[in-house]
């Protein structure tokens, strides 16, 4: 299952950098290290959950590159995509799925640390709801400030 839903999440991705690449190198090279930094930890993540699972290493190996080589199917199906039409329905696409899996992830993880927090007692409750609240705020911040300004950005 966690190889199946990878290799959509990677499948994805790849669409994001080929409809990238399509608009222009220096964008291709940006979402490409931007999806580097993101699959990095990811794909550890998913290595030692295969190796809970009871896999070896030579098997979690092969299951993690397979769900990795749908990156570059979704590549090729982007930049023939961003060919035929705007790629940014593509960037809408692979957006999304990021929200969904901050949304899906992520949030159910911090209810649990909070609940785990608040069943502790003390500060330590309210400290934690700071911490994340903080996180989340400055990544929306940082997203608003940059759908606001981006046509007065200038790069190189």
């Amino acid at each position: 299952m966690i190889t199946l839903s990878d290799g959509l999440h990677n499948f994805i991705d790849g669409l994001a950098i080929g409809a990238s690449f399509t608009a222009s190198v220096f964008q291709g090279i940006s979402t490409s290290v931007a999806i580097l930094c993101e699959e990095f930890p990811h794909e550890l993540g998913d290595f030692v959950i295969l190796l809970n699972a009871g896999m070896s290493i030579q098997q979690a190996l092969f299951f993690n590159f397979l769900s990795a080589c749908c990156c570059y199917l979704g590549m090729g199906f982007g930049i023939l995509a961003g060919n035929s039409f705007s790629p940014n329905w593509i960037f809408a696409l692979a957006g999304g799925m990021f929200l969904y899996i901050a949304l899906a992830d992520m949030f159910p993880e911090m209810n649990e640390v909070s609940r785990e927090e608040e069943d502790a007692g003390g500060s330590r409750f309210l400290i934690t709801f700071g911490i994340q609240n903080a996180g989340l705020l400055t990544g929306f911040s940082i997203m608003l400030l940059l759908t606001m300004y981006s046509g007065h950005i200038q790069l190189g």
